[in-house]
């Protein structure tokens, strides 16, 4: 059986009068989005013309909470209890499951943005802390993340959890990503990734920064769309996982085929 796997990219990431990205584009690319809550980036105006946007183009739409660090984009820590970040997830979901009614549709993942989507992959209490404010907001919930404290949380709390792919970072051998303030840490060669990518999602495979290969089973690849040449590459590499037989589906569809075929 050929492979399905959702497509997904960090969307509404402007503020008032700034963009960030090509979100247009991008929709035409993705199957799922991760939208900005307001804390990082992203204002209610943002909000609602991009989950409008999802719905018209039947994209799936995932809550992308984080900091409250607007000057910083979400990407410092902020030394907050674990209380205040559940709060602070809580908030942004509310935020953003309010434009998805007011639309006719429902939040179905949520991935944590930035310094707090790294810190949730190590920190038990951090991790715990967005799990608990995910299940009891919503059962049905998907929690995106690498495997970590985050995917243990989410599972042990009765959650779905759906891996993800970030190809064009470089990987340690344990999974975690290399820190972007070390040499190589972010890929630049358009050829490396499509095939990172394809390798990724058909055999299950990728190459870590040592050169040994790490195992990952991936339910939905990250796209980048913030910087030069990022449409042109996430549509590159939809096109070669469709010629490679890959199926693009929302990542709700892709959990309910692995449920169905577990």
């Amino acid at each position: 059986m050929n492979p399905t796997i959702d497509l997904v990219a960090d969307l509404g990431e402007g503020f008032g009068a700034y963009t960030i990205g090509s979100d247009l584009d991008l929709l035409d690319i993705v199957s799922s989005a991760n939208i900005a809550c307001g804390f990082h980036a992203g204002d209610p105006d943002i909000m609602d013309a991009t989950v409008a946007e999802c719905v018209r183009r039947g994209v799936g739409i995932g809550a992308h909470p984080s900091f409250p660090d607007l000057r910083g984009f979400g990407r410092r820590d902020m030394g907050l209890s674990a209380d205040e970040v559940r709060t602070d997830v809580l908030y942004q979901l509310g935020a953003l499951s309010g434009f998805a009614a007011f639309h006719g549709t429902k939040v179905t993942h949520i991935a944590p943005h930035g310094r707090l989507g790294n810190l949730v992959a190590v920190r038990p209490d951090y991790a715990a802390a967005v799990a608990e404010a995910a299940v009891r907001v919503d059962k049905e919930l998907i929690v995106v993340a690498q495997e970590g404290e985050l995917a243990k949380a989410a599972r042990n709390a009765g959650l779905d959890v759906a891996v993800v792919g970030i190809v064009d970072r470089a990987y340690q051998e344990d999974g975690t990503l290399v820190p972007r303030s070390q040499p190589g840490a972010v890929l630049h060669d358009p050829s490396e990734i499509v095939e990172r990518t394809v390798r990724m999602v058909c055999e299950g495979k990728i190459r870590c920064a040592n050169g040994a290969d790490l195992e990952i089973s991936a339910d939905t690849v990250l796209l980048h769309g913030d910087n030069p040449g990022a449409v042109e590459l996430a549509r590159l590499i939809r096109s070669e996982l469709i010629s490679a037989g890959v199926r693009i589906a929302p990542l709700a569809e892709v959990m309910d085929a692995k449920r169905k075929a577990a």
